[in-house]
């Protein structure tokens, strides 16, 4: 791996995005044909936050793959043979990691589309040791949480009310988990108690409501495993026991938000949080139309896939993409332009409290709950600022130029413009060819 790494031609990598092509989205194990997934993604970070598109670097581990039709066409550029699992797996993604720290010590590694079984101990064993972040796992689950943010201050309510929210979680994966952790996190910040911020939570997965009897639950599952709903009911039961003020869908299930299940929502909620997150489109639990039609327009809504709005009760109701374009972009630019050694969970919580700051009096009174995409490059240097703010509240600065500058206590307009001035700006001009005389 390390001879591999000093054969890129740049000694200066600022961002990598790491894939093994094992879950990508909507398509499952594509092995080494993910690639795109990691290229797509650092486009990104240059469009949407003004990374120098010289200092990116896509990596796809081939490990093989479990797709048994990859494995039998010839045109399959990949190793194939079934993946790599256990210990092995662990030792080679660990070489690889080494080679990449060896050579760019301060670079940014984002993982990306790693299957369930091996995010999150890949995130935990290196999260502490250098700047890195899972964006399925962190990246949604801080878009998730601005969403909430944004709702709340589309009912006019402070982002403290987070503490009175009850959040119904269909889903007990990556996302699901990362998810519900960051709200966990949002509310302790708030003030609450570790123990009554866990009875804000219940999880649902294949076997129905994840309760206290459950044996053999998930470790990222377990403490949010019910002690007042009962093991094992489905999900209108779980409305009922439960009576939350969100339902989150993060289970792939289309229409799994039945009807019923969302008509008692806006019977328990005057502004029920409706947020199907699954992607894609076809694995929605509910679409935009059905939330708007069974809550009477009532419904404050976010999705994973594009929906178009829809009215119902003569309102109209958002079809809120929460996309997690408004979050990793700024979050990387900010970890960059700090120098920070780690990424914190204050430096995304502070990432998803930033989308709603960005929110006009004209978006909350359409029920908009995330900024405009087409402002991204504004929305990544807010976001930026605040995780270089929160990075220098924790003493995770390591860039000299950043601790100078965050030394002087800056205005938010000072240190705006400070992130501003740093983004690659793609910008081409004209050149005439001019004959000398």
């Amino acid at each position: 791996m390390h001879a591999m790494v000093y054969n890129w031609p740049s000694d200066r990598v600022d961002v990598i995005v790491l894939t093994d092509g094992s879950r990508i989205l909507g398509l499952g194990d594509l092995g080494v044909q993910g690639m795109g997934i990691p290229i797509g993604k650092l486009d990104l970070y240059v469009a949407g936050a003004g990374v120098h598109p010289s200092f990116v670097l896509p990596i796809c581990l081939d490990v093989g793959t479990d797709n048994a039709a990859l494995r039998e066409d010839p045109c399959y550029l990949g190793i194939a043979r079934p993946r790599l699992q256990g210990d092995d797996y662990y030792a080679v993604v660990h070489e690889l990691v080494c080679a990449i720290r060896s050579r760019w010590p301060a670079a940014l590694l984002q993982w990306e589309d790693f299957s369930t079984s091996h995010a999150l101990d890949l995130l935990e064993r290196y999260r502490y040791e250098m700047p890195t972040f899972n964006d399925d796992i962190q990246g949604t689950a801080a878009v998730v949480l601005a969403g909430i943010y944004g709702a709340l201050k589309v009912q006019g309510l402070p982002p403290s009310a987070i503490t009175q929210q009850r959040f119904l979680v269909c889903g007990a994966g990556s996302a699901g988990m990362g998810i519900a952790g960051a709200l966990f996190g949002a509310m302790k910040l708030h003030g609450l108690s570790a123990e009554a911020a866990r009875r804000n939570f219940c999880v649902i997965d294949v076997g129905g409501v994840i309760g206290a009897s459950r044996a053999g639950v998930d470790r990222a599952a377990a403490p949010f495993a019910s002690l007042e709903v009962a093991d094992g009911l489905h999900l209108e039961e779980a409305i009922e026991a439960f009576q939350p003020t969100a339902l989150l869908g993060l289970s792939t299930v289309h229409g799994l938000f039945s009807a019923a299940a969302l008509r008692r929502m806006g019977e328990l909620n005057q502004r029920p949080l409706i947020f199907p997150l699954s992607n894609p489109t076809s694995r929605s639990e509910c679409t935009c139309e059905e939330a708007a039609a069974a809550t009477e327009g009532r419904a404050i809504f976010a999705c994973g896939s594009p929906f178009e709005d829809a009215r119902a009760g003569g309102r109209v109701v958002r079809a809120n993409q929460g996309n997690n374009f408004f979050v990793f972009p700024g979050v990387g630019l900010g970890v960059l332009l700090c120098g920070a050694a780690r990424v914190t969970d204050a430096m995304l919580i502070a990432a998803a409290e930033a989308l709603p700051k960005l929110l006009s009096e004209a978006d909350l009174a359409v029920g908009c709950i995330y900024p405009r995409v087409a402002n991204i490059r504004s929305v990544s240097a807010h976001v930026a600022s605040a995780v270089v703010l929160a990075a220098w509240k924790e003493e995770n600065v390591r860039s000299q130029e950043a601790r100078r500058f965050l030394a002087q206590s800056p205005s938010d307009e000072e240190l705006h413009a400070w992130v501003a001035r740093a983004m690659y700006d793609p910008a081409y001009v004209p050149l005439v060819h001019q004959q000398r005389k």
